[in-house]
């Protein structure tokens, strides 16, 4: 790999094909910690595509730990998703006993101010995924929700680790919550949630007049469809201007069909997400999410009555099930990082541009992943 890396200057230097938002282009990128100089630059191999690291908002685990394990947990998705060019991340929660929560969040927090997890991806906060839910749009979360009283969330808000947070913007009291967490700079999504589209539109609106950012949870799932006289919080999340929507391309999750109207109605707003667990890179077989026992079989995750239990992707597969779905590659990149990263508000990372975090993935023509860095770090170094 000489002729592809060097080291030299303040820092290395990758060449290859960029993937820029006008186009894939030959060049080169010089970094550090940051990055250094995008340069144009003939002559580059072929086989080399040079991205964005990847942003997911919305992961529970994989490589067999999980968010609510714990440090030790939080630590093992981390590294777990690095070598599949997820640069950032944010551990999500699920819904247990409010104490059980709490901890959970504890747990990323101390991760956070250890240094974060050597090996791993950035870890800016935690996505908190519950409890303030509907008891009627579970999905796959245990039933402990619970309404997003003004303790519960000053609670929260004091950890100074969340970063995201989902609602059903129905439950008595979400809508002071919604404020109270786009006043702190938490992303608000609606999710698992049973409310109409004027109560989501209403919701969507007044988080963005108090200047934060809504978005959807897993656009799609644990929400209904969209009907012509029934919207439904789809319908509104799509025609909300300003609303970010996370989709899980796994597959499963989703239909191609479904994909494309999100992408078509809401162009530059779409963000893949892998909603992976514990199981993701373990194989077939048994698992658990949350105290439930979960199933995975081919491909699938799946508590025993049926009931999709997020899933074991990665956004490396993400990425090319979109391209498979005739998404150009720059457009599907941005869904990884540029679109993610905006929707949480950092504008350190997510492109690739001078000054900004060196968070980078190396994919080959396959667009398999061959290297990965993490503010300039290897974490992946190139594969046979």
């Amino acid at each position: 790999m000489r002729n592809r890396q060097s080291v030299g200057g303040s820092g290395r230097a990758l060449r290859g094909h960029l993937v820029l938002p006008g186009g894939v282009s030959p060049g080169e990128v010089r970094f550090g910690a940051r990055l250094e100089a995008v340069t144009p630059l003939s002559g580059v191999p072929d086989d080399h595509l040079i991205l964005p690291g990847f942003v997911d908002t919305h992961v529970h685990g994989g490589g067999g730990g999980d968010t609510m394990d714990g440090p030790a947990g939080v630590a093992a998705l981390a590294r777990w998703h690095a070598r599949h060019g997820t640069t950032t991340l944010l551990p999500t929660t699920i819904t247990r006993p409010w104490k059980t929560v709490l901890a959970a969040l504890r747990g990323v927090r101390e991760v956070m101010d250890a240094g974060g997890v050597p090996g791993g991806a950035d870890l800016p906060g935690a996505h908190l995924e519950g409890p303030f839910i509907s008891p009627g749009r579970l999905g796959a979360q245990p039933p402990h929700t619970l309404l997003p009283t003004p303790q519960r969330v000053a609670e929260v808000l004091a950890l100074g680790v969340v970063r995201a947070v989902t609602l059903a913007p129905e439950l008595e009291g979400a809508g002071e919550a919604a404020l109270a967490f786009a006043r702190a700079g938490v992303r608000v999504g609606v999710g698992h949630t049973r409310a109409n589209a004027e109560t989501v539109t209403a919701l969507l609106e007044a988080v963005h007049a108090a200047g934060g950012r809504g978005s959807a949870t897993h656009l799609y799932n644990a929400m209904g469809g969209v009907e012509g006289r029934a919207p439904g919080p789809a319908g509104a999340l799509l025609s909300a201007p300003h609303a970010f929507l996370e989709v899980i391309l796994d597959g499963h999750h989703v239909h191609p069909t479904s994909f494309q109207l999100a992408r078509r109605a809401a162009p530059g707003r779409v963000l893949l997400v892998s909603d992976a667990i514990r199981a993701a890179g373990l194989g077939e077989g048994k698992s658990d999410l949350g105290g439930q026992r979960v199933t995975v079989r081919g491909g699938r995750a799946a508590l025993p009555d049926g009931t999709l239990a997020g899933s074991v992707l990665t956004l490396d597969r993400a990425l090319r099930n979109a391209v498979g779905l005739g998404v150009s590659l720059p457009e599907a990149s941005a869904m990884l990082s540029a679109v993610p990263a905006a929707s949480l508000g950092l504008t350190d990372r997510g492109h690739l541009v001078p000054g900004l975090r060196s968070d980078l993935v190396v994919l080959d023509r396959a667009l398999t992943v061959r290297q990965v860095y993490v503010a300039g770090q290897p974490v992946l170094e190139e594969r046979a």
